[in-house]
C-alpha cells in the first residue's frame, strides 16, 4: 500500500542590516513559517510499496498539510482505491491521517511521526486498518527510512511488526525536472504471510510546471512471489509497470 506519503516545507528568508559605520552585520535567519497546503491531482494507476491499489486503473487523489514553524506537521490524504472490494470487502477509498515533527541536527534532518492507513467500512474478516510508526533520516539528497506496523498490516492476519524500509535519493536536475531512484523491501509478518515479503524498486522523473502544477512518471518494478499479488481476473498486481500522474498544489 501506501504512499505512502507529503513532507513538511518551511519557508526561509535572510535579513541583512547596516551598522551607523557602514559595517555589514552578518545575515540572520529569520523565523520558519507555519503553512496550510492543498492537492488535487490523477494517476494512471495507484501504485504503493510498488503493489497497485486501484487493479492497474486510474485513481484520483487529494490532500492537505499543517506545517507549523516548530516543525511539528499533520496531514490527510486520499486516494480511490480497488483492492479491497476485489478482496471480498466494502470500502473503495484510502484515507491516510499523520502526524510528527521533522528537526535537523547538524547537516542530518529527521523526521519521527505516526500514520494511520483509514479504509472506513471495509468489512474484511481481518480489517485492513492499519497504525504505522516511522522514522527518517536525511544526509544531503538521500533518505532512509523505517516504519513499522503497531498491529495486523493492511489485513493480513497475525502480521503485527511488520515493517517497511526504503532508501531515495532525489536530484535536482535543474529546469523544474527531479529524479528520484528508489528500492525499498516490505517485510509481512506471520508465519502464513511469507510469501508476501517482497522488494520494490522505482525511478521517478517529476517535472515543475509552475502555478502549483507538477508532473510525474514513474517506472516502478517488484520481485513479489507470482500470486501473491492478484487482481480477481489473476492480473499480477506488482508488476513491471509505468505510473504517470498530474498533480495540482495550492
Amino acid at each position: 500500500m501506501k504512499k505512502i506519503i507529503s513532507p513538511l516545507m518551511l519557508a526561509m528568508s535572510l535579513a541583512t542590516g547596516a551598522s551607523a559605520i557602514a559595517q555589514t552585520a552578518p545575515a540572520a535567519p529569520a523565523e520558519p513559517e507555519s503553512t496550510l497546503s492543498f492537492n488535487v491531482g490523477g494517476v494512471n494507476e495507484y501504485r504503493y510499496r510498488g503493489i497497485s491499489q486501484s487493479r492497474l486503473d486510474p485513481a484520483l487523489q487529494g490532500g492537505a498539510d499543517y506545517a507549523d514553524k516548530s516543525g511539528a506537521y499533520v496531514g490527510i490524504w486520499a486516494s480511490s482505491i480497488k483492492w479491497i472490494k476485489d478482496s471480498g470487502g466494502k470500502s473503495n477509498a484510502e484515507v491516510d491521517l499523520y502526524g510528527g515533527y521533522k528537526f535537523t541536527v547538524g547537516d542530518y534532518g529527521y523526521d519521527l511521526g505516526f500514520l494511520r492507513y483509514e479504509y472506513s467500512g471495509n468489512a474484511l474478516p481481518v480489517s485492513a486498518n492499519t497504525n504505522e510508526l516511522y522514522g527518517a533520516v536525511t544526509l544531503g539528497v538521500t533518505t532512509l527510512k523505517y516504519s513499522q506496523s503497531t498491529g495486523n498490516l493492511f489485513g493480513f492476519a497475525n502480521s503485527k511488526g511488520s515493517s517497511y524500509v526504503d532508501l531515495t535519493a532525489t536530484y535536482d536536475l535543474g529546469d523544474g525536472y527531479t529524479f528520484a531512484p528508489h528500492i525499498g523491501y516490505q517485510t509481512v509478518k506471520g508465519a502464513a504471510n511469507k510469501g508476501y515479503s517482497y522488494a520494490d524498486t522505482s525511478f521517478t522523473v517529476g517535472k515543475d510546471l509552475g502555478n502549483g502544477l507538477s508532473a510525474s512518471g514513474a517506472l516502478i518494478a517488484t520481485n513479489a512471489k507470482t500470486g501473491s499479488y492478484v487482481s480477481p481476473a489473476g492480473k499480477q498486481l506488482g508488476k513491471a509497470g509505468l505510473v504517470v500522474g498530474l498533480k495540482y498544489a495550492f
